[in-house]
């Protein structure tokens, strides 16, 4: 068993972890980023994550200072109009779509699309460049002792390190937070998300469109083009017996039943990876930190992918927790750091993960009065201006 000591652990080697090792490295502090699982890095590959990340405005500029975004711009594809569509009368058809355009609060797109297993693929690249980050693949944390000046982290491959500063992004059944004793709370839909991608006759012009009817929305978010064919990835979310067959459905019966659902926006869609399948909750850490440690991502909080909110949070809580890294370098992990860090992000959580609840109760409705009370409600806030710019900011983030 050997003994190492950095300033910043970081347990979790996901998107949000892969990043928060290369924003750490590159503000200079020493980093080891471990996860149990090697990352997927190829598209077509058994366990690849065919999830796509919308970085909106400001993390854009965050990956950007982090000096990532040089290597994602080349494969992102931009998102300048979000489309909300309405299915929810007696048969799967548009009865109401408006769409947000980010022309009007801004002269830059809403944000850039791109492919989960892409996002690992150049992060590890990046981070082979970082003489100061160690990322350790098929290694992950199973034991944490603290004390006021550092924490010693127990890796499951029996070695040994202290640091300053633990960073859990080891998602939501999160070891450190568990070895923390820090509680959740957790709300379960009954709803699973069907993950892949499609190919398209109709170009999708970079817009983003999510389809309500009930079980949950169909979204479609631009990808650049595959095999010189229009391209969009697709998260179709429904209740969890309903995705399990939609899931084993031959390629003809699914495709059929993905095109009734797209209400046929983008002509007729056809499938061009593996299906996967991803569980739906809403989930919240009763606290953000505990002795040198910090909560961030899924470890800190849990979403239905509606809004593109969720990565997106996770970054925000990346921003607050580096700046204050940086502020207080001759102090970080101290206790009175990490609770500047729980007061920054923990109610704007609270309030996001909130209100995407509400969206995602209301795009599962069921019933058809509550259907046509959703498109009642869509239309009336479309239909006052300062309400629907408000709503537009608030999508990006402005808070942070």
């Amino acid at each position: 068993m050997t003994k190492e000591h950095v300033d910043v652990l970081i347990s979790g080697g996901g998107v949000a972890g892969l990043i928060a090792a290369a924003a750490f490295g590159r503000a200079g502090f020493s980093v080891i980023c471990a996860d149990p699982t090697p990352p997927v890095t190829e598209r077509d590959a058994d366990g690849s994550d065919l999830r796509t990340t919308a970085f909106l405005q400001w993390s854009q500029k965050l990956l950007d200072e982090a000096g990532l975004w040089e290597r994602f711009a080349p494969h992102a594809a931009p998102l300048q109009v979000m489309r909300i569509i309405d299915a929810g009368g007696e048969k799967s058809l548009a009865r109401l779509v408006k769409e947000f355009d980010a022309v009007d609060i801004s002269d830059k797109p809403f944000g850039w699309n791109l492919p989960n297993w892409l996002l690992r693929r150049e992060l590890l690249a990046f981070l082979k460049d970082l003489p100061n980050v160690d990322f350790r693949q098929g290694v992950g944390t199973k034991a944490l002792f603290t004390r006021t000046d550092e924490a010693r982290v127990t890796l499951t491959d029996g070695n040994q390190l202290s640091c300053r500063l633990v960073v859990a992004a080891d998602g939501r059944n999160s070891p450190m937070r568990d070895a923390a004793g820090i509680g959740v709370s957790t709300t379960r839909y009954g709803q699973k998300a069907l993950a892949y991608a499609v190919t398209h006759p109709l170009p999708h012009e970079n817009v983003s469109t999510e389809i309500h009817r009930s079980g949950g929305p169909f979204t479609l978010v631009p990808l650049p083009d595959y095999q010189g064919r229009h391209s969009s990835a697709i998260v179709w979310m429904e209740t969890g017996p309903e995705v399990d067959r939609l899931a084993n459905l031959p390629v003809a019966e699914f495709e059929a039943a993905m095109n009734e659902r797209s209400c046929d926006i983008l002509g007729q869609l056809t499938l061009a990876s593996r299906r996967t399948v991803w569980p739906i909750i809403s989930q919240v850490a009763d606290r953000l930190t505990s002795e040198r440690l910090a909560l961030i991502a899924e470890a800190a909080h849990v979403v239905p992918p509606i809004g593109a909110q969720g990565l997106n949070m996770s970054l925000g809580d990346l921003r607050a927790l580096l700046d204050l890294a940086v502020a207080n370098r001759g102090d970080l992990g101290s206790q009175a750091m990490l609770d500047r860090y729980h007061k920054a992000r923990h109610t704007e959580i609270q309030v996001r993960v909130t209100g995407i609840d509400v969206l995602n109760r209301a795009s599962m409705a069921q019933a058809q009065p509550l259907r046509d009370a959703r498109a009642m409600g869509l239309n009336a806030l479309y239909s006052l201006a300062p309400v629907r710019k408000t709503l537009m900011q608030m999508g990006l983030g402005a808070r942070g």
